[in-house]
């Protein structure tokens, strides 16, 4: 990769003295006492080993969110772009006017609300008034049941079952337990299925005949479009599930309804594909004038929703600022190798989570059977007080807050209250330490046998089917959609995959005959993420896996405890490539001297040079708009403009406070498979540190 003149006029006032040995050696001490020694370091989860022996330099990782952008791969190898807010002419018309029928429900119910007033209270009557305006409206497709005054009287209840029966076809009734032991409750719900045509809305085969449950949504959906509505989701320092939870807000549906196929880091611009079961194209390119750090567009109707996993990777394009270093020849040559020989995959140390208890510290204690969990803060330490305790928590502190929920309901019961938790969250836990024992196994292996050649014992994905190898692709087992927003800072774009039976020839040990006839190179080298299904190096690699596992109190061959859920021997396991090159891997060296301007286009960069677009919602668009959720409004506007305000933060120059000296950066764009993490690749070509802690004491 060849300089512009630019950077090589200015390469003499930018190439200072720089000791790797002087910065490494300090890295982890640094890191540890930033913020309260609360990190984790890379030498704590197994992460300590480079491929190349080059010096390193000075770059400060994600200076600006803007220099980390992330665009998904999909499974056809096409990278995944914004390249339009607007809605494609087939969809550019009023698409309610399409789908919304009202066969099923009459439109003026007046005089029969009127009549029900004589066999039920005023307030009764009130309620019924209003569930059916909200059914005529056709505001939406989802609808809460109301629940009568309580009655003891067997002869009234059973007239106004009666009457909704008879007046209200598309409503249902049935009773329930009253206050006291003497009285019992009507209560009034939508049929899903209006007169009884219940169609795919009923979960009885034999209503619905050949076509499967399926409760999301409107029944009357065009049988030429495609159920799903799939649209390209631009954010800007946000999670996956942060979005997705705003847009979900805003157009009143569940958070499971939407479908994606894997979680980008928060602090980065990103672009993926998501899905949304039977939702209209019109109504989504509404929210952009709304939301604040996310658009959504290149909209189109599809027959299936994505699920995780389904992708490629993801393309990067990585710029490190304010970069120092030993001589201009010590950034190619580390750059060129890099691109030559890959890095070595370690899970990087976003899967061990930001939090002050390591995720991999949470996990072995769940799978040493230790289920008393340290009270969540120490308002509850003080007071054991789990309303308050609630009240103070924010909405996303997932675990936390379940596990005191369910410690409300059953004291004392910590297993039970662990189960609270989202299972996506409860396995993050236990694959986290599965990656904990396969970076320090990856570490081993290179420490003992190199980087350069294949040995005797090692494990290698075999050569019998090259596309379907599961060894630097693994996709997700989160396979139960939870409600709850995960902290994805914490959960990698997918996380360890079951390993299927039929697959065990996925991989193989390495034999004298294979290494005489050399078929088998380094980038085919495996190490495994334990599990009953899995084979582990025939040499001594192997041994760090049980030693660690051991040591912890934990048994790798059999279960110590009777929870499946927390067993390594109740997880299939799974396998991960050792060394990772960069696919389509380009660099350049560049000079900037404001460290507030941006030095890579983002997508919604290129959308703006042709057309203008607002990309922040005001307060009062915000306000304006309700929310169709059960959530307090003034809590979510409060939590969007928090966000505005966060973002705006995190934007503020971190950089060298004379901003007219002249600086330079290292921009890199690489492709990497969907389990890898980018901050890994950094390392290797830095030499230093890739934690949050360390990059903020450049700053």
């Amino acid at each position: 990769m060849k300089l512009s003149r630019t950077v090589l006029s200015s390469l003499p006032s930018l190439l200072k003295p720089y000791s790797s040995l002087s910065w490494t050696t300090t890295i982890a001490t640094t890191a540890k006492t930033f913020e309260g020694m609360t990190t984790v370091d890379e030498a704590d989860v197994g992460i300590s080993c480079f491929i190349s022996q080059l010096p390193g330099f000075r770059g400060i990782l994600k200076q600006r969110y803007a220099d980390f952008i992330v665009n998904e791969v999909d499974i056809d190898g096409n990278v995944v772009h914004l390249t339009s807010l607007d809605l494609p002419p087939e969809m550019d018309v009023k698409e309610e006017d399409k789908t919304k029928s009202s066969d099923n429900v009459p439109q003026n119910y007046t005089s029969a609300i009127e009549s029900f007033r004589s066999i039920s209270s005023v307030t009764d009557a009130e309620r019924l008034e209003s569930l059916i305006n909200q059914v005529t409206s056709g505001t939406g497709d989802e609808f809460s049941p109301v629940v009568l005054d309580p009655s003891s009287d067997k002869s009234k209840r059973t007239a106004i079952h009666n009457f909704v029966k008879e007046n209200f076809k598309f409503l249902v009734t049935d009773t329930v337990d009253g206050p006291d032991s003497t009285s019992k409750c009507i209560r009034v719900r939508v049929n899903s299925g209006a007169h009884n045509n219940r169609g795919n809305r009923s979960k009885k085969r034999k209503e619905r005949g050949d076509k499967p449950f399926d409760s999301r949504g409107s029944e009357h959906w065009p049988e030429h479009v495609g159920k799903f509505l799939r649209f390209h989701l631009y954010k800007e320092n946000k999670d996956t599930q942060e979005a997705l939870g705003l847009i979900g807000k805003m157009l009143g549906v569940q958070p499971k309804s939407f479908g994606f196929s894997g979680t980008k880091d928060k602090r980065s611009v990103s672009t993926q594909r998501v899905t949304v079961f039977k939702q209209q194209a019109s109504k989504l390119a509404a929210l952009n004038k709304r939301l604040f750090g996310i658009k959504v567009g290149d909209f189109c109707h599809v027959k299936e929703g994505l699920l995780l996993g389904q992708l490629m990777g993801n393309r990067f394009t990585i710029t490190l600022r304010g970069v120092v270093a030993d001589s201009e020849e010590t950034i190619k040559k580390s750059a060129e190798s890099l691109g030559k020989d890959g890095f070595i995959n370690y899970f990087g140390l976003q899967r061990f989570g930001s939090g002050s208890v390591p995720t991999h510290h949470v996990g072995a204690a769940l799978l040493k059977g230790e289920h008393v969990v340290n009270d969540a803060r120490e308002y509850y330490k003080e007071t054991g007080d789990i309303d308050g305790t609630l009240r103070q928590l924010p909405r996303y502190l997932v675990a936390e807050r379940a596990i005191l929920q369910c410690l409300k309901k059953c004291p004392g019961n910590y297993l039970q209250a662990l189960k609270g938790i989202p299972r996506t969250l409860r396995m993050m836990y236990v694959h986290s330490y599965q990656s904990y024992l396969w970076n320090n196994a990856a570490s081993l292996r290179v420490t003992k046998y190199g980087t350069s050649q294949v040995v005797l014992g090692d494990l290698v994905s075999t050569k019998v089917d090259a596309e379907k190898r599961m060894v630097d692709s693994l996709t997700s087992e989160h396979n139960e959609s939870s409600e709850e927003a995960l902290d994805c800072d914490q959960v990698d774009d997918t996380a360890v995959v079951d390993l299927p039976a039929e697959r065990s020839d996925l991989v193989k040990v390495v034999s004298i005959e294979d290494l005489e006839a050399g078929t088998y190179l380094t980038s085919d080298i495996v190490l495994p993420l334990p599990g009953s299904r899995v084979i582990y190096p025939s040499n001594d690699i192997a041994e760090i896996y049980h030693d660690l596992a051991k040591k912890d109190g934990i048994s790798l061959t059999e279960s110590i405890h009777g929870v499946k859920e927390f067993s390594i021997t109740s997880m299939t396991g799974g396998y991960r490539r050792v060394f990772q090159k960069p696919i389509d891997f380009e660099w350049e060296l560049l000079t900037y001297t404001d460290s507030n301007k941006p030095l890579a286009e983002t997508d919604l960069d290129r959308i703006t040079v042709n057309k203008p677009v607002d990309k922040v919602g005001s307060a009062e668009e915000i306000e304006d708009e309700p929310l169709k959720s059960d959530t307090n409004p003034h809590e979510s506007c409060e939590a969007n403009l928090k966000d505005q305000t966060d973002s705006k933060e995190d934007e503020k120059d971190t950089g060298n406070p004379d901003s007219e000296q002249t600086q330079m950066a290292l921009k890199m764009a690489l492709t990497l498979p969907s389990s890898c993490y980018a901050t890994m690749a950094i390392r290797e070509l830095l030499k230093t540190s890739t934690s949050v802690a360390y990059h903020k004491t450049l700053n």
